[in-house]
């Protein structure tokens, strides 16, 4: 899982300087190895995410060119649903109602749930900009004979993120994997999506469940056609 500096500056598009500036100035994670640069993938994609910073569809890719499992972002919006006026004053009283009807196995503990994603707010923010936010474990949680959980909510008091941009996020895309892989996918997909003018747009709408998933699926299906092109 580990990439190196040549490979992230490739996925980016951009110089090898850049991405060592990305480390020193703009807090990309990065591991020093023989005085080399390592980067974890599920870190990167992290920050990419919540730096908005584009990438490569190549990103999917495991080192020696296999590729991951493939996982549907439309198909996990679809497990877990839209919740369309989500209250509460800070994020603890937000993840709470949001997690609340969350289609979850009835032995899980949704305390246990809350807890690690209170962890990771305080571990550094989810919010990309644009007023949306990417709340998540950092680590995996087991669902029996569940897979992957991708919850959209729309706030009914937008909440300060101290996002870079500086703008309330009142769009929330809560994601709950069972595996590191479906992480990976999971948000690379999310963030390639809302790299989307148009898409950020419908979100300002508040689209129902069937129209959000709808252009998911559009856009999945356009990141596919892309990654074939580069791969041709």
């Amino acid at each position: 899982m580990q990439l190196t500096l040549s490979q992230v500056a490739s996925l980016f598009s951009v110089s090898e300087n850049t991405v060592t500036l990305w480390v020193r100035q703009g807090n990309l994670p990065a591991h020093e190895i023989n005085s080399q640069y390592r980067f974890d993938r599920a870190e990167l994609l992290e920050w990419a995410a919540t730096h908005d910073k584009r990438f490569s569809p190549g990103i999917f890719e495991e080192i020696n060119g296999d590729h991951v499992a493939e996982f549907s972002l439309a198909d996990s919006l679809q497990r877990g649903g839209v919740s369309l006026r989500v209250s509460g004053n800070d994020r603890y009283e937000v993840f709470r109602e949001a997690i609340d009807d969350l289609p979850l196995p009835d032995s899980f503990d949704r305390e246990v749930l809350l807890d690690l994603l209170m962890a990771r707010e305080k571990s550094g923010g989810t919010a990309i900009g644009y007023g949306i936010a990417i709340p998540h474990p950092r680590y995996p949680v087991v669902l029996p004979g569940t897979g992957s959980l991708v919850r959209a909510c729309y706030l009914e008091h937008p909440l300060d993120y101290h996002a870079a941009d500086s703008k309330p996020v009142d769009t929330l895309f809560l994601m709950i994997c069972p595996t590191v892989h479906e992480h990976l996918q999971l948000l690379a997909r999310l963030a390639c999506v809302l790299q989307s003018a148009d898409f950020r747009n419908l979100l300002t709408a508040r689209p129902d469940q069937t129209r959000l998933i709808s252009a998911v699926r559009a856009a999945e299906a356009a990141f596919a056609e892309e990654t074939e092109m580069q791969q041709a």
